[in-house]
């Protein structure tokens, strides 16, 4: 069983910069794949950004040269670093985890819905 907890959401103005993290318990999983996804109002659930468990990563290009996704191996967190955040990033925010998935990072992303585990999100929205 893998569990995981988002915290960090907040309301911004365009230009701000907050930090999503997710701690994540996995008492019989060591290797993960784990990502964070995003879904507006209205919109499809998209994938943000993914790490697997060597370290690689990939961003949706809407993110890219914004958004950093890292992760504590040690304390067990996974972050989402945002910065210059634009109205269009608001949405609730997601993490997943996977110890099975056998997908790139950027398939994982594209997946939408293949990652086994989720949290119950947490919501960040910019104001312009």
């Amino acid at each position: 069983v893998v569990q995981l907890k988002e915290s960090g959401g907040n309301s911004v103005e365009t230009g701000g910069s907050l930090t999503l993290s997710c701690s994540v318990s996995s008492y019989t999983y060591t290797r993960l794949i784990m990502g964070w996804f995003r879904q507006a109002p209205g919109k499809l659930r998209e994938g943000v950004a993914v790490i697997d468990a060597d370290g690689s990563v990939a961003y949706a290009d809407s993110v890219k040269d914004r958004f950093t996704i890292s992760k504590d191996s040690v304390k067990n967190i996974l972050f989402l670093q945002m910065n210059n955040l634009q109205p269009e990033d608001t949405a609730m925010y997601y993490c997943a985890a996977d110890p099975f998935l056998a997908l790139t990072p950027s398939q994982a992303l594209n997946s939408r819905g293949d990652f086994g585990y989720w949290g119950q999100g947490t919501q960040v929205t910019v104001s312009s």
